[in-house]
């Protein structure tokens, strides 16, 4: 990629935007019913579960202002990379104090970051995003570094099963995705992106088999079986994207406990990574 264009990119950098939200009871049960979240822990006061400040701040925009994948077009709040592929490859989050379900908070977000890398598939754009979520007294109460990358489409590589994948330590749960998980968790988030609902765009334009699994969702259910398994909030969670999930796929949700912190990890069929993770607890 042009030198030129990098510079472009990154005079992105530091620019900021603010939102405002109300972290609605209502949305909040929604979001139990889709990830099978035990619904009498959702009521105003409670603390909203890890990582479901994803389905508030939505940013909604006219037809006219998308670009063809179905995602804000580029060049608005993120920098207009010239690489078809957009994913979200990872973050790490700290959570400072509770959310409580019908707070109204703030969302502050300012690019961090825009580095430019050679990988084995070609040219990789990596943006990586600041959010801070402040209640209303001002309080800090998340801090989030979020990474996009980009790419070109190329054909995946196999994933690489790991050592232990057929008898995993810990404990592990089991989830064949379904079309319609997709659906509701693309309509919750206001996820545009039609890599998880057509199936022809992903095929033919983005060189993906099948509809793809939701990073974030991935990085929501490994985040709420670390609560469970451990038995305490997390007070930190960092999570890497290794390989997409597809439709039809079943992903096994491992958690290992040691002390205060959860190794995580969401295996394939086949016991390649598609995500890993770890959470430490409050």
């Amino acid at each position: 990629m042009d030198a030129a264009v990098i510079d472009h990119l990154r005079g992105w950098i530091g620019k900021s935007q603010t939102d405002e939200d109300l972290i609605s009871e209502r949305q909040a049960r929604l979001m139990a019913a889709t990830v099978d979240y035990p619904p009498e822990r959702i009521s105003v006061g409670q603390p909203l579960p890890p990582l479901w400040h994803w389905v508030y701040f939505l940013n909604g925009l006219p037809p006219a202002e998308l670009g063809r994948d179905g995602h804000p077009a580029r060049g608005g709040f993120l920098p207009p990379v010239p690489l078809s592929n957009r994913m979200w490859a990872g973050g790490r989050v700290t959570f400072l104090q509770p959310i409580p379900i019908g707070a109204s908070v703030r969302k502050v977000s300012r690019i961090l970051s825009v580095e430019h890398k050679q990988g084995r598939s070609g040219d990789l754009v990596f943006v990586t995003v600041l959010h801070e979520l402040f209640l209303a007294d001002g309080a800090l109460c998340l801090r989030e570094e979020h990474d996009i990358v980009y790419r070109e489409p190329q054909p995946l590589a196999k994933p690489v099963p790991v050592a232990d994948a057929a008898n995993p330590a810990g404990v592990s749960r089991n989830l064949t995705p379904t079309s319609t998980l997709l659906f509701r968790y693309s309509a919750l988030t206001f996820n545009g992106h039609r890599i998880h609902y057509d199936a022809d765009y992903c095929r033919e334009v983005e060189g993906y088999p099948n509809l793809v699994i939701h990073g974030p969702l991935n990085a929501t259910l490994l985040a709420q079986l670390a609560e469970a398994v451990g038995g305490r909030p997390i007070r930190e969670f960092s999570y890497r994207g290794v390989s997409p999930a597809f439709l039809g796929e079943t992903i096994s949700f491992n958690a290992q406990l040691d002390g205060d912190v959860v190794r995580l990890r969401a295996l394939l069929g086949n016991g390649a990574p598609s995500m890993q993770a770890e959470a430490r607890l409050g």
